[in-house]
């Protein structure tokens, strides 16, 4: 089995109209947010081999957030996926080398969010039985996090064949309330 972990960046800031999308920074929000799923991961014994991350300084600066990461997995940040399709995020997926048995990949939506849907398919969608499968059919949050088992191997990862095992949005924690 492979482990797929999606997560998509934390809370960014819009204060400086001028700067480039590509390198606005996280927020207080948002660096609270990545901090605390920092903390689920932990929890939760997430530590992938690979970390797939969008070029954007907001989603360098998610990663950042989470270190340092069990085992230190090899980090490759992409250009490819900062705003990329779920397309694009699939082919990226089916590049990887058998030998990598658990992702994280860091980036945006829509592709963020339309990826997952599309890996666990609609049936598992509608079926709902994974913890927070609701949430993620409604969308995906900044800081938000599904992770996936993953029964194919990569080069053959197509639509609806993942099975999400959960979905988790820092909103859903009580360390996030007020």
């Amino acid at each position: 089995m492979r482990q797929l972990i999606l997560l998509r960046h934390a809370k960014s800031s819009w204060d400086d109209p001028g700067l480039p999308d590509h390198a606005r920074p996280l927020n207080a929000r948002g660096r609270r947010a990545a901090a605390v799923m920092a903390a689920v991961m932990r929890d939760l014994g997430l530590g992938p081999d690979l970390v797939l991350v969008s070029s954007a300084r907001r989603t360098l600066q998610t990663l950042e957030a989470l270190s340092p990461l069990p085992d230190s997995p090899l980090v490759e940040p992409m250009d490819d996926l900062y705003l990329a399709t779920w397309q694009r995020m699939l082919d990226t997926l089916r590049g990887l080398p058998e030998t990598v048995r658990s992702v994280l990949l860091i980036g945006h939506n829509p592709g963020m969010h339309d990826l997952a849907l599309a890996l666990a398919g609609p049936e598992a969608m509608q079926r709902g039985t994974a913890p927070g499968t609701a949430r993620l059919a409604d969308n995906f949050p900044t800081a938000a996090l599904a992770e996936f088992s993953i029964g194919v191997p990569w080069r053959s990862l197509q639509q609806g064949q993942a099975r999400l095992l959960r979905f988790i949005a820092p909103n859903d924690l009580p360390e996030m309330a007020g």
